[in-house]
């Protein structure tokens, strides 16, 4: 008896863990991922419905500060530096506040986004950009609360938001001729230093062409004002796979000496560890 009541129970507590009852959320969530020129830009936020209430000026106050949604923080991320009415709000993740008025709202970009809705006490110093935007009356009623990134071109879009009767829509510019004339620059260039030192590690420890690996890595050498002892103890290293054990060394102190500078340990002993071998008859 005892032992039918212990599976019993084992049954109830699994069937109560398993059977746990699924609902769609009252305001559920959304993503939108859009990339303006060449800057990412994400929102994530909860949209409620209308549901035949009033919204603004009754459900969302106007003049009052508003979560712009429901429950979480609604958030943005841009990832580059923009400007927003003449002004820079630099690159990273904010959540998104409002204060709807009846011809206008303030967006308000924050840099606290871990609260649940409202921060206990807003905190002006929090805030990375503040803008008011025009209210334009729709035709149409929206139901759910909609954020929305169109009107796309090479250097600009606009965040819309749209609830109810009323919409705004706040134009954000991003640096897309900055990054596109850096990177044509860059690669008309030709590689960097570090480009010539990622292919030379890649080829010695892929047990690829070694000259070519040598050539590499002299050219990496060659193009850095300071020799960093990573880039000295790779060509170490190539060099004493070519059989130079007599370079290996000498160029195996000069990235010791370096590495004994920076205070990077690891790089110490391992050249440390080499001369001793290399130097063995």
């Amino acid at each position: 008896m005892k032992k039918i009541i212990i599976a019993l129970a084992i049954f109830i507590a699994n069937f109560t863990i398993e059977a746990q009852v699924k609902t769609p959320a009252p305001s559920p969530k959304a993503t939108i991922m859009q990339t303006v020129g060449l800057t990412d830009v994400e929102v994530v936020y909860s949209r409620p419905a209308a549901k035949g209430r009033p919204v603004f000026g009754n459900l969302v106050p106007f003049g009052k500060l508003w979560r712009t949604g429901a429950n979480a923080n609604t958030t943005i991320s841009f990832s580059d530096d923009v400007v927003i009415d003449g002004k820079t709000l630099k690159k990273g993740k904010y959540a998104l506040y409002t204060i709807p008025k009846i011809e206008s709202w303030e967006i308000i970009f924050y840099t606290t986004t871990d609260n649940w809705g409202l921060p206990e006490e807003f905190k002006e110093a929090n805030v990375a950009l503040r803008t008011t935007v025009k209210e334009e009356a729709l035709p149409k009623a929206v139901e759910s609360f909609t954020i929305g990134i169109n009107n796309l071109d090479l250097n600009s879009g606009h965040l819309d938001l749209a609830w109810e009767n009323s919409s705004v829509s706040m134009k954000f510019e991003v640096p897309t001729e900055k990054i596109a004339t850096a990177s044509i620059e860059k690669v008309l260039a030709g590689p960097s230093a570090g480009d010539y030192f990622s292919a030379a590690q890649y080829i010695f420890q892929a047990n690829g062409d070694i000259v070519k690996a040598r050539t590499y890595i002299d050219k990496a050498l060659e193009m850095s004002k300071e020799k960093p002892f990573w880039y000295l103890r790779l060509k170490s290293l190539i060099q004493a796979k070519q059989g130079d054990k007599a370079g290996a060394i000498e160029t195996a102190k000069q990235s010791l000496a370096a590495a004994e500078a920076a205070k990077n340990q690891d790089y110490v002993k391992m050249n440390k560890d080499s001369i001793a071998e290399w130097s063995k008859k």
